[in-house]
């Protein structure tokens, strides 16, 4: 058990993150502290409620980027750092320091989530790669490092095309391509939007239903299917435009069963 936690926030509200970690970031400093650990957070937001005075031992207002969290780690010199309940930025940077050494050089480790981990999640071409040898089928899709990469290679998917850009969440930098010209524009995006400049190209599912389940699992390896969800919306309505519904309205119990056995081979084979 570390004694001091370094937890990463999530700053403002941005399209592209979710907007319920000023919550969790709050609920982790309570945690923590009530396990006797020093908590100290760093966001570059202050119209939080995580960021008040009494929640975190330290509390630094500054940029949620590299130089400024190891100028933090070299200060504190915390045990362990959480970036989970910072949504996307967290992890981005998270794995930024992870990348650069600094974790190594700090003597610091991640909690909540290990950078193989975070980085077979983020990553959609070692993500679906996890999936194909669990034999889960997916749809048919390529990895583009370049636009010339993928007008070469869109064919294999064919129009309409979906983007997805790793290390990004909420849809930011993707689209749907429904022409070369469309696809060259949104690829191009896509390839600046992702940190690592990598970019998901699938065939299109418009018009099929959507679930999804949302699971935990802890280091004693038990696995959690906390509920499931149903948008109403078919797939091709954006999550954040779409109602959904808790639990799954429309799924047979032998349906749920399937997703519910995959959900559990595939949080353990990402190693979340």
């Amino acid at each position: 058990m570390p004694r001091s936690v370094l937890v990463i926030g999530s700053g403002p509200i941005v399209i592209g993150q979710a907007c319920e970690f000023d919550y969790s970031g709050v609920q982790a400093l309570k945690a923590l502290r009530e396990e006797g650990i020093r908590t100290i957070l760093v966001n570059n937001n202050p119209a939080t409620i995580m960021t008040d005075p009494d929640l975190a031992e330290a509390t630094y207002l500054e940029p949620i980027e590299p130089w400024a969290l190891e100028a933090i780690l070299e200060r504190e010199r915390p045990e362990a750092i959480l970036p989970t309940v910072g949504g996307q930025t967290a992890l981005n940077a998270a794995m930024l320091l992870d990348q650069r050494g600094s974790l190594e050089r700090f003597g610091c480790r991640l909690i909540g989530a290990s950078p193989s981990a975070i980085r077979a999640a983020e990553d959609r071409e070692e993500f679906k790669a996890i999936l194909h040898r669990q034999g889960l089928e997916t749809s048919r899709s390529f990895v583009a490092h370049s636009i010339e990469e993928g007008l070469s290679r869109v064919g294999e998917v064919g129009f309409p095309a979906i983007l997805r850009p790793s290390y990004t969440l909420g849809g930011a930098g993707g689209g749907v391509a429904r022409g070369e010209g469309q696809f060259a524009e949104l690829l191009a995006y896509g390839l600046a939007v992702s940190p690592v400049h990598s970019v998901l190209v699938e065939e299109s599912l418009i018009g099929w239903k959507e679930f999804e389940l949302e699971v935990i699992r802890d280091r004693a390896d038990n696995v959690v299917v906390v509920c499931s969800i149903e948008n109403l919306d078919p797939m091709g309505v954006h999550t954040g435009d779409s109602i959904t519904v808790a639990p799954a309205q429309t799924l047979s119990d032998k349906e749920y069963q399937w997703m519910r056995d995959w959900a559990k081979r595939v949080i353990r084979a990402v190693g979340v």
